[in-house]
């Protein structure tokens, strides 16, 4: 194992913080390392793995368009990539799709077609109206839109303007949208790497509305939620608001890079050719596997059955909050996207994650304190019952040890 932390520590720009666990195989839900031992992946590629690993179907995807071409320019009819642009239309709103690598990308476009349509529109609007600790990408566009510091740094940027909003403030994005005239508003529906945390379907409803008065547009950054791990296919869904855009990664290529925008339908047609571009999005291998992963998730019923799966963990989750409550200060997400606030200092929850990844647990903590458990849609009960048996014991040494809070 410490020969390939050398290797990576001599070959590999250091821009993570590794963890000492070097991967050779994934199977089902668990990562399994050079040396034998399995992991039950609860990180799952930071939200991309929703099959877990080696699905049967996405290992056929794999042999059966890898035997019929990996790549082809953009200037041909990529049918696997127009097949999923169907499906993404048909299970969120009526427009278009633009692809793109990755979820950062994704940003970028949308920064693009917001600009477009200002333009188009005759409209002096300018800016996006981002939330506090939201995060949308680390390109020098999407940068800009990340409200955190850690992140963003002292980056150069681009000129467009970014209108920084607390959570759940509808007043004031009211007085923002009054005074400083944006083009659009990007939120995402769970702040993810921001701390979990949900926004209120009556935010969302009422920020949807002041958006509609004011001719605003109203976008929703789905990259992490998005493709089922919320419960429905995109998280936007469990209220009534329709974006005018949509922004998906992560799941959707069932774990190879693949990413883009939904447009609706009066602004789908701003992008002309030469207005963007990418090389390899959509790689037909990625979307042949987004069309599989669509497959499994809709058709095998597989987002359904994790419903019923994310009921047992949250019912196991809610029980570990009442008799750790000195510890577990809330638990905040939907579905299969869930964070544990945890009442001990920063230090103490990343030893937790440390001593939890020796037992064979791999979760992830974000906003220091926040342990992050983004399991696979596959996830079993049982499995379940291991990873709730794991956190109880940590739980119970930090009481014995005083370290609770």
């Amino acid at each position: 194992m410490s020969d390939w932390f050398t290797r990576d520590a001599n070959s590999i720009m250091s821009t993570y913080s590794r963890l000492p666990v070097a991967i050779e195989k994934g199977e089902g839900s668990y990562l399994i390392d050079v040396n034998g031992k399995k992991y039950l992946d609860l990180f799952t590629g930071l939200a991309v793995n929703l099959l877990g690993h080696s699905h049967p179907k996405i290992v056929q995807t794999l042999k059966e368009q890898g035997e019929q071409f990996l790549h082809i320019s953009n200037v041909f009819l990529n049918k696997p990539a127009i097949t999923l642009a169907e499906k993404l239309i048909k299970q969120s709103i009526e427009g278009k799709v633009f692809y793109t690598n990755s979820g950062a990308e994704a940003t970028e476009a949308a920064l693009k077609l917001i600009h477009k349509h200002s333009v188009a529109a005759g409209e002096n609007r300018k800016g996006v109206i981002v939330l506090k600790k939201s995060f949308h990408g680390r390109t020098l566009g999407a940068i800009k839109l990340t409200r955190q510091p850690g992140v963003y740094q002292d980056f150069p940027t681009t000129d467009t303007p970014v209108y920084e909003l607390e959570p759940e403030n509808l007043e004031m994005l009211k007085a923002t949208i009054e005074q400083h005239k944006p083009a659009a508003l990007i939120m995402e529906p769970i702040l993810g790497s921001g701390g979990i945390l949900p926004l209120s379907k009556g935010f969302l409803e009422g920020a949807e509305a002041l958006c509609r008065k004011n001719g605003v547009l109203f976008c929703m950054d789905e990259i992490q939620t998005g493709i089922g791990r919320t419960g429905s296919f995109f998280a936007y869904q469990q209220t009534n608001v329709e974006p005018d855009l949509i922004l998906f990664a992560k799941g959707v290529g069932g774990g190879l890079p693949l990413g883009g925008i939904i447009v609706a339908k009066q602004y789908a047609d701003l992008f002309k050719p030469g207005d963007h571009g990418t090389t390899f999005a959509p790689s037909p291998l990625s979307a042949a596997l987004g069309n599989t992963v669509l497959e499994v998730l809709l058709e095998d019923g597989q987002m359904e059955k994790s419903k019923e799966t994310s009921d047992k963990l949250w019912t196991e989750l809610a029980q570990l909050k009442e008799t750790y409550s000195d510890l577990v200060l809330g638990i905040r997400g939907k579905g299969m996207m869930v964070g544990l606030v945890l009442s001990a200092e920063a230090p103490v929850v990343k030893d937790v994650q440390k001593r939890l990844l020796e037992k064979g647990f791999m979760v992830d903590v974000t906003q220091q304190t926040i342990i992050r458990l983004l399991p696979p849609l596959t996830i079993s009960t049982a499995e379940i019952d291991l990873l709730i048996s794991a956190i109880k014991e940590e739980f119970d040494r930090l009481k014995e040890e005083g370290l609770e809070a």
